[in-house]
């Protein structure tokens, strides 16, 4: 990690840069991708698939003779494990329902709001180096628990051809039983578009690779939905004199493993501290599994020194981090201060794999600053809401002439009109 101390404001902007990709070469790739599919459908599924997962499938359709084999191979401690993270995620997501609430604005005159699932979900799991079956809860928990009548998920096949089996397992626990074994762009492109065996949604979940979220962007330009904009996974980190070291260091290298792509970013006030971080890191990094993609992610990476905590929580929210740990003495009162994250971490026992697993909060979240402006999926994520209202003769007769007045100031006649008549009968 590259440490820089005291930065001006005025170059910020440039030392919070993440990682940047030429993406023009890429969307003509995953466009023509798309587009082969949207006219040739499962055959052009199936073409992909081989260029791509090295492997001919001609039954994407995962059997049940495949779901009771998964579970077989998925320890009882596991199991056990995927079933307390479902209970949790359910539990915090649970707490989102709302209750339909009629307003009457003036006498006469009711409204009222109500959520209505999404009829038709797609989910996508990356299925690669990081066979992301805890994103099948952190998605497929809410799609449920909103009511979703159609859901359907795609992840990739090996080379023979299987699904990993705690991908399988856990979709089933959850109950998805339309499990596709097609990854990569081809998937998405079947699941906005429809093929001949997969059919087609409304809305696209789940993270992936630079083609997957180019594929996602390039769909939703079309008119179908996605759950946000998605880049590489990112941390930052705020710590003082009170953090443990140890635990920081994992934290930063728990995301740096995810990819060379990604980005981790370590604040203080105090520069002895960053530099007993930065030891740490190298020690928990050279018998990391991951090293080398956890190396490269490091050479993106910062450690700021700041003078004030103030500074740090005002630089954070210009970074607007995917995940925010704050490992400070008054965690708690400075995370007050925070405008800008997808989600934030409190104290030196809330280390960031809990939001990823288990601690019941979604782990679907806006990345490469989107946090200014987006949320993280939550169950308001697979629902609509609707707006209704119902007047009475009481009602247009008070709201009417207001109506009436407005809608002639604007020229739009016939809007007036369609109160005029009312009021005459």
């Amino acid at each position: 990690m590259n440490l820089i101390k005291y930065p001006t404001k005025e170059i910020w902007k440039d030392i919070l840069k993440r990682p940047a990709i030429d993406t023009t070469s890429l969307e003509a790739t995953v466009q023509s991708v798309l587009s082969d599919i949207k006219a040739n459908g499962q055959s052009a599924v199936n073409k992909y698939t081989l260029q791509f997962d090295k492997v001919n499938i001609l039954n994407v359709l995962v059997s049940d003779s495949e779901f009771i084999e998964a579970e077989k191979q998925i320890s009882k401690e596991l199991k056990e494990a995927i079933q307390l993270a479902k209970s949790n995620i359910e539990t915090f997501h649970s707490a989102q329902k709302e209750n339909t609430q009629v307003i009457e604005t003036m006498p006469g005159v009711k409204c009222w709001r109500k959520s209505i699932a999404i009829q038709k979900v797609g989910l996508y799991i990356p299925g690669g180096t990081a066979p992301l079956f805890s994103t099948i809860l952190m998605l497929g928990v809410p799609a449920k628990l909103a009511g979703c009548e159609k859901i359907i998920l795609c992840t990739p096949p090996d080379v023979n051809g299987n699904i990993n089996p705690a991908i399988l397992y856990t979709a089933q626990l959850i109950g998805i039983s339309k499990v596709y074994k097609v990854g990569g762009v081809q998937a998405i492109g079947a699941m906005a578009y429809g093929t001949e065996i997969i059919p087609q949604v409304y809305k696209i979940f789940g993270p992936g690779n630079q083609y997957v979220t180019c594929a996602k962007q390039l769909i939703n330009k079309q008119g179908v939905a996605i759950d946000m904009p998605a880049g590489p996974s990112e941390v930052a980190v705020l710590v003082d004199e009170t953090c443990v070291p140890e635990f920081v260091a994992a934290d930063l290298l728990s995301q740096a493993e995810h990819g060379s792509d990604s980005q981790v970013i370590l604040v203080s006030t105090n520069e002895s501290v960053i530099q007993t971080i930065q030891t740490e890191l190298e020690k928990q990094l050279a018998v990391l599994p991951r090293k080398d993609l956890a190396s490269k992610a490091l050479e993106n990476s910062k450690a700021i020194l700041v003078k004030t905590n103030t500074e740090a929580i005002e630089l954070l929210n210009e970074y607007a981090p995917e995940h925010l740990i704050i490992a400070c003495a008054n965690d708690e009162q400075l995370a007050e201060q925070v405008v800008n994250a997808g989600s934030v971490f409190l104290g030196n026992y809330s280390c960031e794999s809990a939001g990823d697993y288990a601690s019941g909060t979604n782990h679907t979240l806006p990345t490469n600053g989107y946090a200014k402006a987006y949320s993280g999926v939550s169950l308001d994520s697979f629902v609509k809401k609707i707006t209704y209202q119902k007047l009475s003769k009481e009602g247009i007769n008070n709201i009417g002439p207001a109506i009436e007045l407005m809608a002639e100031a604007e020229g739009l006649q016939a809007h007036k009109n369609a109160v005029t008549v009312r009021l005459k009968k």
